[in-house]
């Protein structure tokens, strides 16, 4: 029998640009950070098991975040990125300060994968209906002839912000829903005439609305961990020549590589939820009005979680 799946919560980040540790900034009218939306949102949909990657130095912190409620109701265990927690015989370049990414962040979670996981951002909203469509996906999903694998793609129209450009993975898909590739689109604008992208700051061009976005809601099974693994070294040979300092072993580009080599495949599962992200500090006021409304519709109590 299949294990119950498990939710991998992404918590050790600083958000640049907003200034500060978002996973702890509360959005929800009794104080409620986004974090505890995603894990009300998750525990309705059927998790029961979650893991938090974190640093440890927010430990302390990030624990008081955690309410007993959630402890009572899902299993929770801790998981901790640091940037000395690389294989021999490599060795942390001097001056090196950040971790090696996302990649390297499911890597610091192996010990504790043993079912299908999905991964989630800790400072996104992702709503409702996309945990049902993650949990219901990963009840089902085993390799077979090839690994399988899941995405929560969102359309680009729900997930931008007014108040300055964001970055997003636009997702070209087969007839069938299973993703192509990932094209990155470092500035994306909303604008009076759509969405529009920009590669050089001067020329703007028009993306579909409806496009979907990867909004970094994955779905894997185990044995993700183990093309982690083995990807990881020679990553890591190529860093140390090229960017000691900043080279970053992305999750994204270990699913990508898969599926050039036709290894794995990524169901795309649309959400037409909308997404909410505090990107900068402006973003806040709208994060906080959404959530008091959907409060306010009856999708959530108040207090959250009691």
């Amino acid at each position: 029998m299949q294990k119950e799946p498990i939710l991998l919560i992404m918590a050790a980040g600083m958000g640049s640009r907003y200034g500060g540790l978002k996973q702890m900034d509360p959005v929800g009218s009794c104080g409620e950070a986004i974090l505890h939306y995603s894990l009300f949102d998750a525990h309705r949909a059927g998790f029961k098991r979650v893991i938090f990657l974190i640093k440890h130095e927010i430990e302390a912190d990030f624990k008081r975040l955690i309410t007993p409620a959630i402890e009572q109701a899902m299993e929770v265990r801790y998981a901790f990125q640091q940037v000395d927690m690389i294989p021999a015989p490599f060795t942390v370049p001097e001056g090196r300060v950040k971790p090696w990414g996302t990649g390297h962040a499911v890597l610091c979670c192996a010990d504790l994968i043993d079912a299908p996981f999905a991964v989630i951002n800790a400072d996104d909203y992702y709503g409702p209906s996309a945990f049902q469509t993650a949990y219901d996906s990963l009840t089902r999903l085993a390799d077979d002839d090839k690994q399988r694998f899941m995405m929560v793609g969102y359309h680009l129209r729900n997930t931008l912000t007014e108040n300055g450009h964001v970055a997003r993975g636009v997702c070209e898909v087969d007839k069938n829903g299973c993703l192509l590739s990932v094209t990155e689109r470092t500035h994306i604008i909303s604008s009076c005439d759509g969405a529009l992208y920009t590669e050089d700051g001067q020329t703007y061009r028009l993306l579909p609305e409806d496009a979907l976005v990867s909004m970094n809601m994955w779905g894997f099974t185990p044995s993700f961990v183990r093309s982690l693994q083995e990807g990881f070294p020679p990553f890591l040979a190529k860093a140390m020549q090229e960017n000691p300092l900043k080279a970053e072993y992305f999750l994204p580009s270990v699913v990508s590589a898969l599926l050039n080599r036709d290894a794995a495949t990524v169901q795309v599962l649309p959400s037409h939820d909308r997404w909410y992200g505090v990107t900068y500090k402006e973003d806040k006021p709208v994060v906080v009005a959404a959530l008091r409304r959907l409060a306010e519709d009856g999708l959530y109590p108040t207090p959250l979680w009691g």
